[in-house]
């Protein structure tokens, strides 16, 4: 069922937001674009919440944009979540919600191009084993819209953001971890309770110090002028160089040849 595709569950003060797609890699259906917003203000509204944590339905994270559905409505799946660049439905930019609580992304698989832009928009990230991270925008014809460009060289370095983008190759957890991306990993069957312990120790902390600080590190690392160029060029691909078919068939030859999209 369409609601059933994004999950939301409160314990310990902790909420868990699924990515609930496990058949298609948990991609980036307009269903899922329409409810993960939805999953996370109502997270950020919930007085019993403190700490939000967002994950995929095993074997991924989020394999990014649901291309064949992109292809068939012509490019406008997404409407108002931001992917194209502007502020998303709630002014904020990126693909969330603005929040004033912590979120942990819990990277229990591959995250690749709108999925990377996902975990990229976190506070930090904890993985599995198993993860991986690929901006295959490039493979694909896409342009980033939810600020990879400004996040991953905050992340990893702009020669390895660069390395990154132009060639489609993935980057492995333990990889991931020594350039910085993600802050630990650890074995598939423990990410979510070591992701819960972290959340714990934040939540014994005192929250409007938490949600202070982060909101000064997100002012400090907005990198505002970034985000307008970033929205710029990708506007001005999709004017000239975007085409839902070609997008379509270059998915389509990727998945005949075995390749992680």
């Amino acid at each position: 069922m369409p609601d059933n595709v994004v999950l939301l569950e409160v314990s310990e003060r902790i909420a868990t937001v699924t990515l609930n797609r496990p058949e298609a890699r948990n991609a980036l259906s307009s269903d899922v674009l329409r409810l993960l917003p939805q999953r996370l203000a109502a997270a950020e509204a919930d007085p019993d919440v403190d700490v939000i944590v967002i994950t995929g339905a095993d074997p991924a994270f989020c394999a990014g944009l649901d291309l064949k559905e992109l292809g068939s409505t012509g490019g406008n799946l997404g409407g108002g979540s931001g992917a194209d660049g502007r502020a998303n439905a709630s002014g904020a930019r990126g693909p969330f919600p603005a929040l004033t609580k912590p979120l942990i992304g819990a990277v229990n698989g591959v995250a690749v191009t709108g999925g990377f832009e996902l975990a990229l928009n976190c506070d930090f990230l904890i993985a599995s084993e198993r993860a991986k991270f690929g901006d295959t925008h490039t493979r694909v014809g896409v342009m980033p819209g939810w600020g990879l460009t400004v996040l991953l060289p905050q992340a990893v370095g702009v020669r390895r953001a660069r390395e990154m983008s132009m060639t489609g190759n993935f980057m492995g957890a333990e990889e991931a971890l020594q350039f910085g991306l993600v802050n630990h990993v650890v074995a598939h069957e423990e990410l979510i309770p070591f992701t819960r312990s972290i959340a714990l120790d934040i939540i014994g902390n005192e929250q409007d110090g938490v949600r202070q600080m982060k909101t000064t590190y997100a002012e400090i690392t907005a990198e505002r002028e970034g985000w307008e160029i970033e929205a710029r060029n990708a506007a001005a691909w999709r004017r000239t160089q975007f085409s839902p078919e070609k997008v379509e068939a270059r998915r389509a030859a990727i998945q005949s040849r075995g390749r992680t999209q």
